[in-house]
């Protein structure tokens, strides 16, 4: 069993708009879809076990970057959008937060029903990987949220979280199906997250007369254990700050959106008529859907693709979230045909900008990067949770936003 790594974010409530919740959804399906294509039903589960790329699809998707909700959201997007075509696509997503965690065992063996998977296999899989990390596993975090990612050839990846009201965070825990080997010994390639002194460890291999003879490890401190440790801690501030980002990465995606045209690279013809500020976006999708897992440290640099619902780092720019979606969902389509040539196109968007930040350096300030993103909010359909982005006020007050 392979233990893709655990993510520490900070608990938000709230909830997300239905004009936004709509367009992840779709932006969702859409990189999803492509990502079937071009690499196929086990680099999709292996990218939602990996919780660098999984921070970065929700940012992407303009959610809060770090927030605890980035969870809920994402996969609840996914799981609205995938289900209905899981039988073409080959990839169905069970369980959800609190009732519907519950619900998972019955949607596990419905889906064997319809695919010839083993069932009891898969509910017990799905019992066991909540089992170790909400008792076997004892840090402080309760599971509220499950969700059993599986593939039509039983492949299956796990992203569950689990809460710690006293010091408001949450924990999210990725599970991968890669190497099962064991449940109860050993399972971890990675557990990580604030020290909070000595655990109960039942995984550990220390632990295996303990476990023989059911007795309890609390007296024992467990010897260290991580081999290969995939740290993903989250700050506690909301904003999106300069030491969030890789500004060099950041920066070559702003050169060839703002600073260079599309007409000026041969690959990217048939993007044409998309404008610069959509071309940031995209430029940013592409690189969810083709970038390495090294693109993904800094997860914080996938929200300027489309802001974030609270208006950090700026609000989200509906009418550019629009068109990214329309040209991804024109790219699937026609790829489906074996007409890949916008495909290629937007696969080479990842290719340049990663080419072009080898020499890059940048130039504006990271706080006139966001200044700039707000005042032209209103341009692209700005939007938020608290209302609509309206144009700087004339009395002296350029680069504020007002809302409605």
């Amino acid at each position: 069993m392979k233990r893709s790594g655990s993510a520490d974010l900070p608990l938000h409530y709230g909830h997300v708009p239905k004009w936004l919740a709509d367009r992840m959804a779709k932006l969702g399906l859409a990189i999803t879809e492509s990502i079937l294509t071009e690499y196929g039903k086990e680099e999709m589960l292996r990218r939602l076990s990996d919780p660098f790329w999984f921070q970065s699809l929700g940012a992407v998707m303009g959610m809060d970057w770090h927030s605890s909700g980035i969870t809920t959201s994402v996969l609840g997007a996914l799981k609205r959008a995938i289900n209905p075509h899981s039988k073409q696509l080959g990839i169905y997503i069970c369980g959800g937060k609190g009732n519907q965690s519950k619900a998972t065992p019955a949607e596990l063996l419905r889906i064997a029903g319809q695919t010839g998977l083993d069932g009891q296999l898969l509910v017990r899989c799905s019992k066991l990987s909540a089992k170790v990390d909400n008792t076997a596993v004892q840090d402080g975090f309760q599971l509220y949220l499950h969700h059993f990612i599986v593939s039509d050839n039983g492949h299956w990846t796990v992203v569950q979280q689990g809460m710690d009201p006293q010091n408001s965070t949450a924990r999210r825990y990725h599970w991968h199906s890669d190497l099962i080997r064991s449940f109860v010994e050993e399972p971890h390639t990675g557990v990580c997250g604030i020290n909070q002194g000595a655990i109960l460890n039942l995984t550990a291999a220390e632990a295996g007369i303990t476990r023989n003879s059911i007795m309890g490890l609390v007296a024992e401190e467990p010897k260290a254990m991580i081999q290969e440790v995939q740290r993903l801690l989250m700050p506690g501030h909301h904003d999106v700050r300069a030491e969030d980002v890789n500004l060099k990465r950041l920066g070559s995606i702003l050169w060839l959106s703002h600073d260079q045209q599309p007409s000026n690279f041969e690959e990217l013809l048939l993007l044409q008529g998309v404008g610069p500020r959509t071309l940031q976006s995209l430029t940013l999708v592409s690189e969810v859907i083709h970038g390495t897992p090294s693109r993904f440290k800094d997860p914080a640099r996938f929200s300027f693709a489309h802001g974030g619902k609270d208006g950090h780092p700026f609000p989200v720019p509906v009418t550019v979230y629009d068109e990214t979606i329309s040209a991804l969902q024109s790219a699937v389509e026609k790829a489906k045909l074996g007409i890949t040539d916008k495909t290629a196109a937007i696969k080479s968007l990842h290719d340049i900008a990663a080419r072009a930040e080898k020499d890059f350096t940048p130039n504006a300030s990271f706080n006139e990067l966001i200044e700039k993103e707000r005042e032209d909010s209103w341009k692209y359909g700005g939007r938020t949770v608290n209302g609509k982005s309206r144009p700087p006020s004339a009395k002296g007050q350029s680069g504020q936003l007002s809302l409605f």
